[in-house]
């Protein structure tokens, strides 16, 4: 079975949502400054968005290994178990970044509003999980498990900014 990032980078329909709803393009893999972990495990960019937020694949691997999510305003937080997790969450809730709260009622109306905006995402999504061999679970189910992963096992996959090695603050607190 060919790797999901293979199938994103051959079927443009995926990519396309992805990189439009979900902020996420292949070719944003390079963070722009030096970062590492503080267990020196390795850290491998692989994705990105257009605000200049990275997405690293944390640890030895493939594409089981964790996913660290890091802004451009020096914030991090693990936000995925692989990148099936990360997709998952990119699908159902492409507006995750904008959760504070991580509350039913939040994700409701984030996703009210962002269906307002893009009133053929829904079919689109469910083409590309198509496409990628995807299950989806809900909006509630994926939030709870953003936020689990971040405020849970996350702080162990501290960023820090090499230059002045100091941590990145959290993106995501309990």
């Amino acid at each position: 079975m060919p790797s999901l990032i293979t199938a994103i980078a051959e079927h443009a329909e995926a990519a396309d949502f992805l990189a439009g709803p979900g902020d996420f393009d292949l070719d944003r893999g390079d963070h722009g400054e030096e970062v590492h972990l503080a267990s020196g495990a390795p850290l491998e960019g692989f994705a990105g968005d257009a605000a200049g937020g990275t997405y690293f694949f944390c640890g030895d691997g493939g594409e089981e290994r964790p996913v660290l999510y890091a802004d451009s305003e020096g914030r991090a937080a693990r936000v995925a178990t692989g990148l099936p997790e990360l997709l998952r969450l990119l699908l159902v809730a492409p507006w995750w970044r904008d959760c504070r709260e991580f509350t039913a009622e939040e994700g409701r109306e984030l996703a009210a509003e962002y269906r307002e905006n893009t009133p053929d995402s829904q079919l689109r999504r469910d083409r590309a999980a198509a496409i990628l061999g995807l299950t989806l679970p809900t909006e509630a189910e994926v939030l709870a498990r953003l936020h689990e992963v971040a405020t849970g096992a996350g702080r162990d996959f501290l960023l820090i900014f090499t230059a002045e090695n100091e941590p990145y603050a959290p993106l995501i607190t309990a």
